[in-house]
């Protein structure tokens, strides 16, 4: 039976790529997009997910969410990464109009989760601005999810610790204090984050075979991810990108695919170090100590790159070629 996700983002570049993953694997069912601040403003993300909603021809719901962090100043949309409007060069049509679930993203995330106990998965590939508000609201929802899949955070695996300062992913450094409160509620996450995302790599080359292989689907992929890349290659010095925000839909679909550790995961609030993301993995107490009353949640350390590269190149093309 296919499971039932609501996937909170940040369209995006990556965002987009991961809703398409979501939307044609056949082993997920994709209730809801909640759109949240990040890669773009909340107007633009949200805009973005209507329209991939309408020309996709998307079933799912789309709820606008959060437009700034629980307490910390904005950092502002990452333009430089994902272009003005959030899809690089690629510009939703100026007479498009789509209309939200009239609900703000955390009440449709708490009134799904009660409507489905369970069942449902919620997955976040933005700040956890959020999945924090719903839990403020309705704490009783983390014994009713199935489970929670985050991409974000950096625990220093294979040499990654950080992406927008030496110590913080940018999910979490835009929120922190969303994902502190989210890491440590009682419900079981796994943290997907840069140890295994910064492992897996769309080559240049991969991303022109989707063209290729996959008509509109890899056409509009491939369109998106110019501006991307061009990111990569003038400020990372790759010819490719890193597969950040489809590795969470990937573990969704077959957590084989990764390793994982256990512990209870704090994130530093304030400071230089804001955003950074710390593990307990000892038993031991310490007589300061705020981690060992926290819940033992999972981290990914390790992933098969080559099975998950094929996984969305097949996941896309098949959908592709059914629509």
């Amino acid at each position: 039976m296919a499971k039932k996700i609501i996937l909170d983002t940040d369209p995006g570049i990556d965002d987009a790529m991961a809703i398409l993953f979501a939307e044609a694997h056949p082993d997920i069912e994709l209730m809801a997009l909640t759109t949240v601040f990040g890669n773009a403003t909340i107007e633009n993300g949200t805009r973005n997910a209507l329209y991939l909603k309408q020309r996709f021809k998307m079933t799912a719901d789309i709820a606008q969410g959060a437009s700034q962090p629980l307490v910390r100043d904005p950092v502002g949309p990452t333009e430089v990464v994902h272009g003005i409007t959030g899809l690089g060069d690629f510009h939703v049509p100026d007479d498009f109009v789509g209309y939200p679930d009239p609900r703000p993203a955390y009440q449709y995330i708490i009134d799904t989760v009660k409507a489905y106990p369970h069942e449902i998965t919620l997955v976040a590939v933005g700040p956890l601005t959020n999945f924090a508000l719903a839990l403020q609201a309705a704490p009783e929802i983390a014994q009713l999810v199935a489970q929670v899949v985050i991409m974000g955070g950096a625990f220093g695996e294979n040499d990654h610790r950080g992406n927008v300062t030496p110590y913080a992913e940018a999910n979490i450094h835009d929120d922190p204090h969303a994902a502190d409160i989210v890491f440590c509620a009682s419900w079981p996450v796994t943290i997907i984050g840069l140890d295994v995302t910064e492992e897996s790599f769309f080559s240049a080359y991969y991303l022109e075979q989707l063209r290729n292989d996959a008509a509109d689907v890899g056409a509009f992929i491939f369109d998106i991810s110019r501006y991307y890349l061009r990111f990569y290659s003038q400020k990372v010095g790759l010819d490719g990108c890193h597969v950040h925000d489809p590795s969470a839909i990937a573990y969704v679909i077959n957590p084989a695919l990764f390793t994982t550790r256990n512990g209870p995961v704090r994130v530093v609030c304030d400071g230089s170090a804001s955003g950074m993301t710390l593990q307990k993995l000892d038993q031991r107490r310490y007589q300061t100590d705020e981690w060992s009353s926290m819940p033992a949640q999972a981290v990914g350390i390790s992933v098969d790159a080559a099975q998950l590269l094929d996984l969305y190149r097949k996941t896309i093309i098949d959908y592709a070629h059914k629509s």
